[in-house]
């Protein structure tokens, strides 16, 4: 470890940091030469203007989130052991919480373990790899990930959008077990079908499991139509809830596919329909159908992926409110959720209200949630807080 890189973070820019931050920026960090031959994710130590040492990173020299950190510790070795000793950490957490081996086992920057997602669908596991430094330290934490759950699959997810910010490439495979095994999860005693190789970020949202459960509870005796369906976690939540219909809509057929067979799987395919459509082209369409849902839902993907993208992207979160507020039929209920972090969660509210309110509609928020315990928020970082959940009851 003696022997490792140091980067020396500015005088004046040593808040962040100093308040427990686990990002430097490129800006933050002393210009060296040095540093630009370094590889990409290389390990490096962590020091302040002053010398005085701080810990150690994962550092990418053509990123803007420069490095980041690991440890405090100074003098621990990044190898097999560290991240045995980081996923046991997360693991005893997640046994505490559930009882069935279905949850998100490693939530990157708030677990300890910056750019990595591991979630566990009973024995397979699919890792989501988001950074230069866990890409590049891939087959220390593979081990350690073996060695900890011995589970029967292990798959690699390398195609997230913000890997070529890394500058990395699409890397997508099975590293252990059959490539071709059917997968499940296991939510509130019901069983899904899900894709860990093709399917959307690892397969399953297990973010959304409380607010899933939280709609159930308002299907009962109602029509129920789910816009940005995927793999049918709310709407098959609201057949389990005793909806008298469900409508699911998605532009992928192959999540329409895997939403389907698990309505097989859970017997209540009869009372559900899928749709390949675009979310707004359908919703139109319903609408001059002349439909009514006693329960709409929408969870879309994020409308604002960086700054640049935020007023568009309030807009068309009030155009989606407005379109499905439409849709719902009186003293129903409305569910919306935002999953960018760029968002605030006043504003996000505020878009939604003024959507109800161009419907012509009006109503009242009855819950607010975000992300389920198994994606904890690390306080320094507010992009751990990304996941906004609403509820109205429409008048």
């Amino acid at each position: 470890m003696s022997s490792l890189p140091i980067i020396h973070v500015l005088p004046d820019h040593e808040r962040r940091l100093r308040s427990g931050s686990p990002w430097l920026y490129s800006n933050e960090i002393r210009p060296e030469a040095a540093l630009r031959s370094l590889e990409l994710g290389s390990l490096v130590k962590v020091a302040f203007a002053d010398g005085k040492a701080y810990g150690l990173a994962h550092y990418n020299p053509h990123s803007l989130i420069a490095a980041r950190i690991l440890t405090r510790s100074r003098d621990v070795e990044i190898g097999p052991a560290f991240f045995e000793r980081r996923l046991a950490r997360a693991l005893a957490l997640r046994e505490l919480l559930f009882d069935q081996p279905y949850y998100r086992l490693a939530h990157g920057e708030a677990d300890g373990l910056p750019g990595l997602i591991v979630d566990r669908y009973g024995d397979t596991v699919v890792a989501q790899v988001n950074t230069a430094g866990m890409d590049r330290a891939q087959e220390a934490w593979l081990e350690a990930l073996d060695r900890l759950l011995k589970p029967g699959r292990i798959v690699f997810r390398g195609d997230a959008p913000v890997r070529a910010l890394e500058g990395l490439a699409e890397d997508v495979r099975v590293v252990k077990g059959d490539p071709d095994a059917p997968t499940f999860v296991e939510e509130d005693g019901r069983r899904f079908q899900v894709d860990p190789v093709g399917g959307q970020k690892t397969g399953w949202f297990y973010d959304q499991r409380a607010n899933h459960a939280f709609a159930a509870r308002l299907a009962a005796g109602r029509d129920v139509l789910d816009v940005y369906s995927y793999g049918g976690g709310f709407g098959l939540a609201a057949a389990a809830g005793g909806a008298t219909s469900v409508l699911m809509v998605d532009r992928s057929q192959a999540a329409l596919d895997l939403a389907a067979a698990s309505a097989e799987l859970q017997g209540v395919a009869g009372r559900c329909s899928f749709q390949r459509a675009d979310a707004f082209d359908a919703m139109d369409r319903l609408g001059k159908e002349g439909r009514r849902f006693g329960l709409v839902m929408c969870d879309p993907p994020a409308f604002v992926k960086s700054r640049k993208d935020l007023k568009a992207g309030l807009k068309g979160y009030r155009k989606l409110a407005r379109a499905a507020a439409a849709l719902t039929a009186e003293q129903g209920f409305l569910l919306v959720s935002c999953c960018s972090h760029n968002v605030d969660a006043e504003a996000f509210l505020g878009e939604i209200w003024a959507g109800i309110r161009e419907a012509g509609r009006g109503g009242r928020v009855v819950h607010r949630a975000g992300a389920n315990v198994d994606h904890p928020i690390h306080p320094a970082l507010v992009e751990t807080v990304y996941l906004k959940f609403l509820v109205w009851a429409l008048d």
